[in-house]
């Protein structure tokens, strides 16, 4: 009976380790009516499989005039990515289409509204030089954080 109990512990104890390693792997971050991220550092272990990201805009402004995007890419990449989103404009989401350095990004989102995305990270190297960053109107001068694989 002993024996049981302890098997019983350990699997509830294995269980429980991979609950939170799930939640390692889901990252909740918002932004409002100012230039800014609730975050500036996003660190995903390098034991999840994908990540999920759950962009909130917690401010009163419409996308039109203060929406907000969360987009993912290597750090080199990034003023390319602005740039071309710059010419791309609300109309295109202020992302070039099909752009291939960009490893991840949400819909433009305004005031009280929310999107997720969930995307694969086996590509990304751990400990590389990753960023995310908000394309609309320029934002990212100063609305961008690091995005880290440790492990």
């Amino acid at each position: 009976m002993r024996q049981l109990q302890f098997f019983a512990t350990l699997l509830l104890m294995n269980a429980s380790v991979q609950f939170a390693n799930a939640d390692e792997c889901v990252v909740a971050i918002d932004a409002g009516d100012a230039l800014s991220y609730s975050k500036q550092a996003i660190t995903i272990p390098s034991s999840c499989a994908s990540a999920t990201i759950n962009f909130t805009h917690n401010g009163s402004l419409p996308a039109a005039v203060m929406g907000h995007n969360w987009v993912l890419a290597k750090t080199a990449d990034l003023q390319g990515i602005q740039n071309d989103g710059n010419v791309a404009g609300m109309s295109g989401g202020y992302l070039k289409d099909g752009d291939s350095r960009i490893l991840a990004a949400t819909n433009i989102i305004g005031g009280g509204e929310s999107a997720s995305i969930t995307f694969p990270t086996k590509s990304l190297e751990a400990g590389g030089d990753y960023s995310f960053f908000c394309t609309v109107m320029s934002h990212s001068v100063v609305m961008k954080g690091s995005f880290t694989i440790s492990g």
